[in-house]
C-alpha cells in the first residue's frame, strides 16, 4: 500500500478501536459504545449530546461554533456475528494477531471511527485554534432499519443550528488500497412485494380457473424484458432483480389461488422511485389487474457533484497516499442518503475487504494510516 506523505499519528487509534469492538453493540444495542466515544471526545473540547429515539442511542459532538463546519458521520452498531463458535476468536474480544485487529466492527466501522478520532486529535494538537468547527454524528441505527438514527439526528441538528457545510461518512469504501475510492453518491433502492390473485381450480379444467402463476410470469417477463437504462456519467446501469417467487401449493393437479413475487431495484439518477413504481403498476394493470402491491423505498439515488469539497478530499488522498482517488457511486445504501439533503457528502474510509464476514478484521497499519489520512482531510477542508 502506498503511504505517500501520511503523517505518523502520535495518537494511536487501536486502543479506541479495541474498546469499541468490546462493546457488543449488535444493532440496535449500544452496550456502552457511545459512552466510550463521549469519553474520548470530551477531553478534546467536544460538547457531546446524547440523543435517543425509540430504542436507538445516538451521539452528536461538536467542537467550535463557527464555519466552515466539517462533520464526520459513522455508526457504532454492528451486524450479528452469526455462529460465534465458528470465529477463530471471540468476535468481541478485539484480538490482535500478526499485526491484524480482529473483531466485529473492526472493518465496518468501529476501526474507521477510532481512526478519525485519532486523526482529529492530532489535527487539534497541531492546530488548537483551527478555523471553523468539527462535529461527529455517530448513530446506533445504520445496520438496522435506519429510522431512529442519522435521519432523526439530522432533524435535531437542523432545529438547533448544527447543519454542517460538508460531511465525510467513514464507511470502508476503499477497494484495493487506502484512499483509492471516494464515493460521491449511491444508487437508490426500492423493494416491491406483489401478490397476483387468481381463481383456484383443477388443472384438468383450466377454463374453470384463472391461473395466477401464468399472470405472474407475464408480469415478470414484461418487467425484465429490457434493461432499465445503460447507466449515466457517474452511475452504473440500474437493475431490477427478482429476489423471490412463492406459490403455496403442494398439489400437482391444483391451480393455485394466488402467486407472489419479490423485487429489488437499484436505480441511478435516470430514475425516481415514483416513476419506477408507476411502471410496476402499469404492468400489473395490463397483465394482473387483481393484485396486491406493496412498495418500500429505502433511499433515492443521489450525487455530490465534483466541486470544492470533493476536490479537497481528492487533494487529501493525493497528498497523503500519492493515489488519484476514483469517484464512485457503486455498492448498496448508506446513511449518506440522508445527509445529502442537508450538505455535500462523500464517503471515504478503509478497505472494505471483510465487512460483515466471519473473522472480520483490519490491519493495524491500515487503521493508523487512515488516522493520518483523516488528519490531512481536516487540514484540506478547514484550511
Amino acid at each position: 500500500m502506498a503511504r505517500g506523505n501520511l503523517p505518523e499519528t502520535p495518537t494511536d487509534p487501536i486502543p479506541l478501536a479495541q474498546a469499541l469492538i468490546r462493546c457488543r453493540s449488535v444493532t440496535p444495542a449500544d452496550d456502552g459504545a457511545l459512552a466510550v466515544m463521549q469519553a474520548a471526545l470530551e477531553p478534546l473540547g467536544f460538547a457531546c449530546t446524547r440523543l435517543k429515539y425509540g430504542e436507538v442511542e445516538n451521539l452528536f459532538a461538536r467542537r467550535g461554533t463557527e464555519g466552515p463546519h466539517f462533520c464526520y458521520a459513522g455508526h457504532t452498531d454492528v451486524v450479528p456475528p452469526g455462529d460465534e463458535s465458528a470465529w477463530a476468536d471471540n468476535p468481541f474480544a478485539a484480538v490482535i494477531k500478526d499485526g491484524v485487529l480482529y473483531g466485529r466492527g473492526s472493518c465496518d466501522m468501529k476501526g474507521g471511527i477510532a481512526a478519525f478520532v485519532a486523526g482529529l486529535s492530532d489535527f487539534i494538537a497541531a492546530n488548537p485554534d483551527h478555523p471553523g468547527s468539527i462535529s461527529l454524528l455517530i448513530t446506533g441505527d445504520e445496520e438496522g432499519p435506519s429510522v431512529d438514527g442519522t435521519r432523526r439526528v439530522l432533524e435535531w441538528m437542523a432545529e438547533n443550528g448544527h447543519v454542517p457545510d460538508m460531511c465525510v461518512v467513514g464507511e470502508p469504501t476503499s477497494k484495493q488500497a487506502l484512499g483509492d475510492t471516494i464515493k460521491v453518491g449511491r444508487r437508490g433502492s426500492m423493494n416491491a412485494w406483489i401478490t397476483v390473485k387468481g381463481r383456484q381450480g383443477h388443472s384438468a379444467y383450466p377454463h374453470l380457473a384463472d391461473n395466477p402463476v401464468h399472470r405472474l410470469i407475464r408480469v415478470l417477463a414484461a418487467l425484465t424484458a429490457k434493461p432499465l437504462d445503460g447507466g449515466s456519467k457517474f452511475f452504473e446501469a440500474s437493475t431490477l432483480q427478482v429476489t423471490g417467487i412463492q406459490v403455496d401449493n403442494n398439489a400437482t393437479n391444483v391451480i393455485p389461488a394466488e402467486a407472489r413475487t419479490f423485487l429489488n431495484i437499484r436505480f441511478n439518477d435516470h430514475h425516481h422511485s415514483s416513476q419506477l413504481s408507476d411502471r410496476i403498476r402499469a404492468v400489473l394493470a395490463e397483465h394482473a389487474p387483481d393484485h396486491e402491491l406493496k412498495i418500500s423505498v429505502s433511499g433515492e439515488s443521489f450525487l455530490t457533484q465534483p466541486g470544492p469539497f470533493v476536490e479537497a478530499l481528492q487533494r487529501a488522498v493525493r497528498r497523503g497516499t500519492g493515489l488519484e482517488a476514483k469517484l464512485d457511486t457503486g455498492g448498496g445504501t448508506s446513511d449518506a442518503r440522508f445527509i445529502t439533503h442537508y450538505c455535500p457528502v462523500a464517503e471515504l474510509g478503509a478497505v472494505g475487504a471483510t465487512l460483515h464476514q466471519r473473522d472480520e478484521h483490519a490491519p493495524v497499519r491500515e487503521l493508523r494510516d487512515l488516522a493520518g489520512l483523516y488528519r490531512v482531510v481536516l487540514e484540506e477542508c478547514l484550511s
